[in-house]
């Protein structure tokens, strides 16, 4: 556990002293997904999506809608480009598909 912990803490610190961009941050359990664009500078969240919003089943589809949303709702409030925060996770499965819609959704990683 202290390794993950780690891990995410080195990760997170990394992209907060590259960009001034707000990071989207994706928390991926066993049954859900989470994902919401946070402003580090302000200690905001600006816009967050999650699963059960979707309405859809619990897989790569449902993460790629849950990107999507996000991006939808990130236009909205006029947050267009973005830095992806993987935290202690693979960039790999509902993490990269969460990405993935984001991307088709129009945000710039």
């Amino acid at each position: 556990m202290k390794t993950q912990r780690n891990r995410k803490t080195r990760v997170r610190n990394k992209l907060r002293a590259k960009s001034d961009r707000p990071r989207l941050s994706v928390f991926v359990s066993n049954q859900h997904v989470y994902a919401q664009i946070i402003d580090d500078q302000k200690g905001t969240t600006l816009v967050s999506a999650k699963d059960t919003d979707v309405k859809t089943g619990k897989n790569t589809k449902t993460s790629l809608e849950v990107g999507k949303l996000l991006a939808e709702r990130a236009k909205k409030n006029k947050v267009l480009e973005i830095v992806f925060d993987r935290g202690d996770k693979k960039y790999h499965g509902r993490l990269a598909a969460v990405a993935q819609g984001a991307r088709e959704g129009g945000l710039k990683f």
